[in-house]
């Protein structure tokens, strides 16, 4: 996995959104958390905020990773006191009819990646709620998708 490692020297606030409902704002409350739990190298809330099946699909294709991977591969990272660094500068949240479920897409501000997009969903369980699945990429302006598709097959030919 390639997710940009950043010492944390200054941390941002949380988004804040107007117009939100109370569970819009518990959901983003914890997205939020989520985001500054990675930046402060807090590995136990960071993992918390996922659910027991959760799956984190990074920038890379081959970067689908269940939660135990993820947090195996990510452990030494946040042993070393410093992780990556994404805040939310736009959010939307939708709720499922029953309240039960929750999807959301954000644009982010990553010291490293620059403009990125997170995607996912998350579900109430015993009153809290986890993230099932996120979903990190960099969006590609369509005026460069040409080359980028280009490089991208590029290196696919190599070994």
């Amino acid at each position: 996995m390639r997710l940009a490692l950043i010492p944390v020297l200054m941390l941002c606030p949380p988004l804040v959104l107007s117009a939100q409902s109370p569970t819009e704002k518990a959901v983003a409350t914890v997205l939020d958390d989520w985001h500054l739990a990675a930046a402060q190298a807090d590995e136990a809330r960071y993992f918390s905020h996922l659910a027991e099946g959760a799956v984190f699909l990074g920038t890379d294709a081959t970067e689908r990773w269940p939660k135990a991977a993820f947090q195996a591969w990510a452990h030494p990272i946040f042993l070393r006191g410093k992780a990556w660094s994404f805040r939310a500068t736009r959010r939307a949240i939708t709720l499922s009819k029953d309240g039960l479920s929750a999807w959301f897409d954000e644009d982010l501000d990553t010291p490293n990646l620059g403009p990125a997009r997170g995607a996912g969903v998350l579900t109430r369980e015993q009153d809290r709620w986890l993230i099932q699945q996120y979903n990190l990429s960099v969006p590609i302006p369509n005026a460069l998708m040409k080359a980028v598709r280009a490089q991208i097959e590029e290196l696919a030919k190599k070994p």
